[in-house]
This record gives structure tokens, sequence and C-alpha cells, in this order.
């Protein structure tokens, strides 16, 4: 069994919490922040039993930046 450190945001989308994964394109959501991590844990595991060679990214220190822009 491997061991793999993953970076995960959370963020509040209507009324549910968002939980993705920054190192892999998984994602998942839940009505609190414990079931969206839950959920996304999940949703991790699933992955990477289905996932023969997965391209794990590697993510050092995320920012959020914001930023603005306009559109017709």
């Amino acid at each position: 069994m491997q061991k793999i450190n993953l970076n995960n945001v959370i963020w509040k989308e209507g009324e549910y919490y968002v939980a993705q994964c920054l190192n892999v394109d998984v994602s998942s959501f839940g009505k609190n922040k414990k079931e969206a991590l839950a959920n996304l844990d999940e949703a991790l595991e699933l992955y990477f039993e289905d996932t023969k060679l997965p391209r794990i990214i590697k993510v050092e220190r995320p920012e959020v930046i914001r930023s603005s822009f306009q559109y017709a």
C-alpha cells in the first residue's frame, strides 16, 4: 500500500460544500464540510482503485488569488 499526500480545497456553493482535490481531477460535495470531505475521500479511493497509472500533479503552497474581468 502506498501513501500519497494530497492537497484539497473546500468552499460553499449555494446550499452545499464542494471539496476538490488539487492534485487529481476529482471533486465531491456534501451538506457540510465534514460530509463533503468524506465524500471526496470516497471519490479519491474509487479514482485510485480504477486508475492504473494515476497522474498526480505536485502542488506546493497553493494560494487563492482573486481576479476580475468583464464579459459581454
